[in-house]
């Protein structure tokens, strides 16, 4: 499949756009006047998408719904809040344009980052590290019997995708048990997991939540008061999906309570939180400002990324990450 037009709206350092250019010689790259800022910034509205098959970057909606060449969209995201809505995806489906995210890009340091967050909260490393004190000394003995070992306990995961699938994967050689949710279990997970309808019933047994709910209207203020309720005491909550998806007051005063023993949250409602939210101060509330799916050379993962799927376009095989579409 020769002469594509290929729309990029994101301006990548040299070394990424070099390794773009190579990867579609035999096509053309169209660049938008206004380039994004960077691979999650929506870029802004311009016509140069509206020859274009290919596009790949964080494109306004309103010009993709107006490329009727567009033939498939690869964002340089995880998340598509924007795109997922009844309207966008009528439009895809009706003129047949393939969407593809950029999950598997991100999957493995998210993953790393909650396996970090598990590591410190049952190694009390904040504490640990807060600390001076004699072996012997009560201090002392405080951290080595509030350590808990990873085997046995129970995780509870919201939302079953790319991130999840390679969480389980990284969890079984530590014995946990793990249950995850998913809108609609296929059956050939390789741990158990419930339905939506049935997530509550969960809450009560594990020691650790982690919520990976992308953002919607579904799930916007998911994790609420009544949710945090249900968690038994003592567990913990970590969030590396979106911070709309919880209640951050009810947050707050689960931890200031007691109730809960810990946060650790990579993503917060905005971002960052403003200096005086109780989110700060809470008790045991650690809070990192989004870098979960941060890692070396990110920008030429999502360019091999996209370069994958683009020779699997050319060969007419299904794409990695397709979110919408045939």
């Amino acid at each position: 499949m020769n002469g594509l037009r290929i729309f990029s709206d994101t301006a990548f350092a040299e070394r990424a756009m070099d390794l773009l250019r190579d990867g579609v010689a035999e096509h053309e790259l169209v660049f938008p006047l206004k380039p994004a800022a960077s691979v999650l910034a929506k870029s802004e509205a311009g016509p140069e998408i509206e020859t274009v098959e290919v596009a790949f970057g964080q494109p306004d909606v309103a010009d993709v719904l107006r490329a009727k060449n567009l033939r498939w969209l690869h964002l340089t995201s995880a998340g598509y809040t924007r795109y997922d809505t009844p309207e966008f995806r009528a439009a895809m489906r009706e003129r047949g344009v393939m969407v593809t995210n950029s999950s598997s890009v991100y999957a493995e340091a998210c993953v790393e980052h909650v396996m970090a967050f598990l590591f410190a909260q049952s190694r009390l490393l904040p504490q640990a590290l807060a600390t001076r004190c004699a072996n012997g000394v009560a201090e002392w003995n405080a951290l080595r019997e509030g350590s808990r070992l990873l085997i046995g306990q129970r995780v509870l995961i919201a939302g079953y995708g790319a991130i999840a699938a390679r969480l389980v994967e990284c969890l079984a050689p530590f014995r946990m048990e793990v249950v995850a949710m998913r809108r609609t279990p296929r059956g050939d997970e390789p741990v158990r997991v419930v339905s939506l309808e049935n997530f509550d019933a969960e809450l009560a047994a594990a020691d650790h939540v982690i919520n990976i709910l992308p953002d919607n209207p579904e799930s916007r203020g998911y994790f609420n008061a009544a949710r945090f309720s249900l968690m038994k005491q003592g567990a913990v909550f970590h969030n590396i999906g979106r911070g709309t998806t919880v209640d951050q007051e009810a947050l707050a005063d689960v931890l200031e309570s007691g109730h809960l023993a810990a946060a650790w949250l990579d993503v917060t409602d905005p971002e960052p939180l403003a200096d005086g939210h109780r989110l700060w101060s809470a008790p045991h509330c650690y809070i990192t400002p989004h870098t979960a799916g941060g890692h070396a050379f990110e920008a030429g993962s999502l360019v091999r990324h996209f370069l994958g799927n683009l020779r699997r376009f050319e060969r007419g095989e299904r794409l990695v990450d397709q979110i919408m579409g045939a």
